[in-house]
C-alpha cells in the first residue's frame, strides 16, 4: 500500500498519520518474513544448537499467534474471549522457561578451591601490615609459632 493509495476522504484524517505507521510496521513484518522463508527451516535449524533452535520455534510460534490475534481484531471477534489467548500465554510460559534455562547457563560458577584460598589469604596474611582484626590476629598466632 503506497502513500498515494491512502485516500483522506476515505478515512478520518485524524488517523491518517497511525496508518502510514501501521502500513510501515505490516512492510517490516512482511520483509522479516520473506528473509526467514528464504532460508529453508531443516538448513537454519542445522546452524543452531537446540536452545536457540527452541527460541526460534517459539518466537515463530508466538509472531504467528501475535497476527491471528490483530486478524481477529480486524474481523471484530474479541481475542480475549478466542482460544489464541490461552495458546499465546502457553507460548509466553515456554520462552520464560526457555529464560530461566538461559539465565542459569550464564550465571557465575563457585569455584569452591579458589575460594576458599581467597579466604584464606584475606583472613591470614602473616606478611600484611595493614588489614582487618582477623589479619591481625592470624599475625600475632604465626609470630607466636
Amino acid at each position: 500500500m503506497a502513500e498515494n493509495d491512502l485516500n483522506a476522504e476515505e478515512y478520518p484524517t485524524e488517523i491518517h498519520e497511525y496508518l502510514l505507521g501501521f502500513e510501515k510496521s505490516v512492510d517490516g513484518v512482511d520483509k522479516m518474513l520473506t528473509k526467514m522463508m528464504s532460508v529453508s527451516r531443516s538448513e537454519l535449524l542445522q546452524k543452531l544448537d537446540p536452545l536457540e533452535q527452541a527460541k526460534l520455534d517459539l518466537v515463530s510460534a508466538y509472531t504467528l499467534n501475535s497476527l491471528f490475534w490483530v486478524y481477529l481484531v480486524t474481523q471484530g471477534v474479541n481475542p480475549k474471549e478466542h482460544p489464541v489467548k490461552d495458546e499465546l500465554e502457553r507460548i509466553r510460559n515456554y520462552m520464560n522457561r526457555v529464560k530461566e534455562i538461559t539465565d542459569r547457563k550464564k550465571a557465575a560458577r563457585l569455584d569452591k578451591g579458589a575460594a576458599k584460598r581467597f579466604i584464606k589469604h584475606a583472613l591470614c596474611d602473616p606478611t600484611s601490615e595493614e588489614g582487618s582484626p582477623a589479619k591481625k590476629e592470624c599475625k600475632s598466632k604465626s609470630k607466636k609459632k
